[in-house]
Parts: structure tokens; sequence; C-alpha cells
């Protein structure tokens, strides 16, 4: 990061620079402090640019053609004006938190597109399969002016709930599987989703696909709406051979025009910036408790008396929190 200053790297943003807006999200990636300050300089440059495009979250169960999708998704989006940055988290290795797939690579036709952009980014171990600076990256991409943003998770445990927490729609891509269709899908995913897409069908399994729709259709009947007067459609077709893309499209404005008309989208958009705000709060007292030997000492005593199981995980936390806030009110 020495090679270039904020200054320039905020420059480069404004312009569209591709080389430019890649060094400053790995810029804001960085979790060395002193990075950490720049980084928080440039956010506060492009905030006002940020904020006008729609966020598209993306996610699925593994070989349910996410790449795929979003390759000619976006494409398609390209050819109608729109300019489009993917957001693609790739899986972490546990031991050295590098990213494993390489979304670049499987996307090689799209990034060929003047008008589109594609960050791979390891999700580097934070739990829901997204990268803890998600949600900062896509404020970079709005300022270098992507007006639409793909967001394409690992699909993993918790990754629906934090996907719908920074995106303003949530896509998720079925497959057709054998016996119960339902029986995987957990309700949590359903009751998060805005539009489903059944990807992979063709002529052979339009019946079994129609099938799944229905049952998809039945079981959302008995969950609350989302988003008042709308149904979450379920789509059916082939992102493989472009079949009902341009359908996703359609509805994806559809549902962006009533979150307008119901004033729920900037609503959204809101509490969206607020739970940063509390991720970021336990972000900075972790840092802060790590840079105070005598409160890192006893981070680690707690911790290993946690670890140890001589005291439940979560008396020694509280334990360790009063004992931060008693010693800062009498400092």
């Amino acid at each position: 990061m020495k090679e270039f200053s904020v200054e320039k790297l905020i420059q480069g943003v404004k312009a569209g620079d591709k080389r430019l807006l890649g060094k400053a999200i790995t810029l804001v990636e960085s979790k060395k402090p002193e990075h950490r300050e720049l980084a928080e300089q440039l956010l506060k440059e492009i905030l006002p640019l940020s904020g006008k495009s729609v966020r598209i979250g993306i996610t699925g169960v593994p070989g349910a053609g996410k790449s795929t999708f979003i390759e000619n998704f976006g494409r398609l989006l390209v050819a109608k004006g729109r300019k489009v940055a993917v957001l693609a988290i790739d899986p972490s290795s546990s031991l050295h938190k590098g990213s494993i797939l390489g979304d670049k690579t499987r996307m090689e036709e799209l990034s060929k597109e003047e008008n589109a952009f594609i960050r791979p980014s390891p999700s580097s171990g934070f739990l829901g399969g997204v990268a803890n600076t998600t949600f900062e990256t896509m404020l970079i991409c709005e300022a270098a002016g992507y007006d639409t943003i793909l967001i394409e998770t690992v699909g993993v445990g918790q990754s629906e709930v934090l996907v719908s927490d920074i995106t303003d729609v949530f896509l998720f891509l079925k497959i057709i599987g054998g016996g119960d269709e339902l029986q995987g899908i957990k309700r949590g995913i359903m009751e998060m989703v805005d539009i489903i897409f059944i990807n992979k069908v063709e002529e052979d399994n339009v019946q079994k696909a129609k099938n799944t729709k229905l049952e998809l259709v039945r079981a959302l009947h008995f969950l609350p709406s989302k988003e008042k007067n709308w149904k979450v459609p379920v789509l059916l077709g082939s992102a493989l051979k472009n079949n009902g893309l341009v359908e996703v499209f359609e509805k994806i404005n559809e549902f962006i025009e009533l979150k307008l008309k119901n004033r729920t989208f900037y609503e959204a958009r809101k509490n969206q910036a607020e739970k940063r705000f509390d991720y970021w709060v336990q972000e900075y007292i972790l840092q802060k408790t790590r840079e105070n030997q005598s409160v890192e000492n006893s981070y680690e005593l707690h911790k290993k008396n946690a670890s140890a199981l001589t005291s439940n995980p979560s008396t020694e936390a509280k334990i360790f929190v009063d004992e931060i806030l008693k010693n800062s009110s009498t400092s």
C-alpha cells in the first residue's frame, strides 16, 4: 500500500480506475492498524458517492450454479446498460485463511466486460459466508459508479442472515434433487429470500422442476411475508443456457419498486448501517483490548478458563467485560 497515497486511491475510485479500485479494496480489507486508519479516511471521502446501487445477495448450496448464474446474469445486466460489480466471497482455508476457489477464473467472460468488475475475497474464517469488509467494499464499488452489486456467498451457516443484512434483494438458487425437494432447506432461508430461482432446468426434468416449484410455493404460503404485498416468486430456468434470467431481472426491478413504494427501501438501508456500527464497535473493542497488556493478560486468562471449562464461557466473558468497564470508569 506504500505505492499509492490515500488521495491517489480516492481519485482512482472516483474515476472508476479498476486497478486503483482493487488497491482501495485491499486497503480496506487489511487488518493492520495503520491501514485501518487510512481505510477510514478513504471511506469517509467516498461515502457521499455511495448508496446509489441495487444490492443483490445470491446464495445457494454448492453445485447450485451460483458462479454460472452470476456470470450470465451479469452479462445480461451489462447489456441492459448496467455497471456491475461482483463481490465473490470464496471460502477460506481454516489454516491459512487463503482463498480457495478463485471466482475470477470461473467468470472469465464477465471479467472481460468493460462495465463489470469482479472482486474475489476470502472469507478469512469470518462466519456467515461473507467477508468481514464486504459492506465497506460494496460502498467503494458504488462510489466507483457501479449501480448493481452482486454478492455471491459460500452458502454456509448464517450466510443467509448476513447477506440479507447488507443487500436489498436476496436471491436463492435451488436445484432439483432426489427425494423430498424441501429436505435440507432451512426455514431460516425461506424466511429471508425475496426471489427463488430453480436452476439447471432442462427438457428431461422440467416436470420435476414444476413439482419442486409447487412444493416451494406451498411452503412459502405458511411463512410470514417479509415485504408487504410481495409473494416470493419461484422461477424456473437454466443460467447456463440463459433461460429465465430476464424474468429474474424483471422480478428484481419489481421488488425494488415495491420497497420504494412501501417506503421500506431506505429504512432497510438505515438498519444495515446500524448493524455495521454494532459489528465495528465489537471489532474495535477487541482491538483496544489487545493493545493494553494488562487487559490482554486478563483476556487470555478468562479465555483459558473458558476453554478449560473451569467456568461457563458466557460467565467468563461477562466477568471480563465487567472488569474492563470497571477499570475504564475508575481511570
